[in-house]
C-alpha cells in the first residue's frame, strides 16, 4: 500500500468548503451545549473515594469509602460540547486556519486528536457514572486511558509522516487501550449490579450500545483512510467523517442523558 507522506492535491475550494463546515458544526455544538445548561435539573452523581482504616474496635483494617462531592451532570454533559465547539471555531480563525490546511495536506489534524482526549474523555466518565462507577481514582484512570487512545491516533498520523508504508503499530495500541475502558465499563453495568440489572433504566442501555458503536466508527474511519477504501483514499473525506461522527456520538449522549435523567421534573 502507498505510504501517507505525499502531500495531499486539492483546491483551495475544497478547503474553504470545510473551513465553512468547521464553522457551521461548531455552532452546532455550541448551541447544544447552551441549550443543554438552560433546560437541565439538577441532577447529581456522588463522587468518591475509599481508602484503608484501622479500626481499633475490632483491631482490623477495614476500607472506608466517603463521599468527596456530588457531582452536577447537566454542565458535564454541556463540557464536551462546548470543547468540540471551541476546537471548530479555533480552527477557522484566519492564523490557524492556514496551519490546519497545510496539516491537513500531510494528513494530520492535531487539533482533532487533542480535542478528542479531552471531550470523548468526558464522555466516558459521564457513562462510567451512569454506569455505577462513583470511585474517584477509578473515574481519573478511565478518563486517562481514554485519552491515551486518542494520542495514539495522533501518534498514527504523526508516525506516518515519515514512512514509505502505513505501520499499524500505534492504531493496535490505540485499540487495544481503547478498549479497556469499555470492558470495565460492561463489568459495572452487569457485573456489579448482579440480579438487579433487570432494574437498570432502559436509557443506560441504548448509551453503551450506541455509544460504543460509535466510539469504535472512528476506528473504522482511520483504517478505511489509511488502507485507502473508496471515498476515504481523499484524507479530507475521513476529515469530514470525524467531524460529522463526533457531533453525532456527542449529540446522542447529550440528549440520550437529558431524557433519562436531566429532564426537569
Amino acid at each position: 500500500m502507498d505510504g501517507t507522506n505525499n502531500p495531499l492535491n486539492t483546491d483551495q475550494a475544497t478547503f474553504g468548503r470545510l473551513r465553512l463546515y468547521n464553522a457551521v458544526m461548531g455552532f452546532f455544538h455550541l448551541i447544544q451545549g447552551l441549550v443543554m445548561l438552560w433546560v437541565s435539573n439538577e441532577f447529581k452523581l456522588p463522587i468518591t473515594t475509599s481508602y484503608l482504616q484501622f479500626d481499633e474496635v475490632t483491631r482490623r483494617v477495614s476500607t472506608l469509602t466517603e463521599s468527596v462531592f456530588d457531582l452536577k451532570i447537566g454542565p458535564v454533559v454541556a463540557s464536551f460540547l462546548f470543547m468540540s465547539a471551541a476546537s471548530h471555531f479555533f480552527l477557522v480563525l484566519p492564523g490557524v486556519y492556514n496551519w490546519y490546511v497545510e496539516n491537513l495536506k500531510k494528513k494530520i489534524n492535531y487539533a482533532r486528536w487533542w480535542e478528542y482526549a479531552f471531550s470523548s474523555s468526558v464522555m466516558i466518565v459521564v457513562i462510567a457514572l451512569l454506569c455505577g462507577m462513583f470511585d474517584l481514582p477509578s473515574l481519573i484512570l478511565l478518563f486517562t486511558l481514554n485519552a491515551t487512545m486518542n494520542l495514539w491516533g495522533l501518534m498514527m498520523e504523526l508516525h506516518n509522516q515519515t514512512t514509505s508504508e502505513t505501520n499499524w503499530t500505534a492504531f493496535v495500541f490505540g485499540c487495544i487501550v481503547g478498549i479497556v475502558p469499555w470492558i470495565v465499563l460492561a463489568m459495572y453495568f452487569y457485573g456489579a449490579l448482579g440480579d438487579y440489572a433487570d432494574n437498570i433504566p432502559s436509557f443506560v442501555y441504548w448509551i453503551l450500545g450506541s455509544l460504543f458503536l460509535f466510539f469504535n466508527c472512528f476506528a473504522i474511519n482511520m483504517f478505511l483512510q489509511y488502507r485507502k477504501v473508496g471515498p476515504w483514499r481523499n484524507y479530507l473525506f475521513g476529515e469530514s467523517m470525524y467531524i460529522l461522527l463526533s457531533l453525532v456520538a456527542k449529540s446522542l449522549l447529550a440528549w440520550q442523558v437529558f431524557s433519562g435523567t436531566l429532564r426537569p421534573s
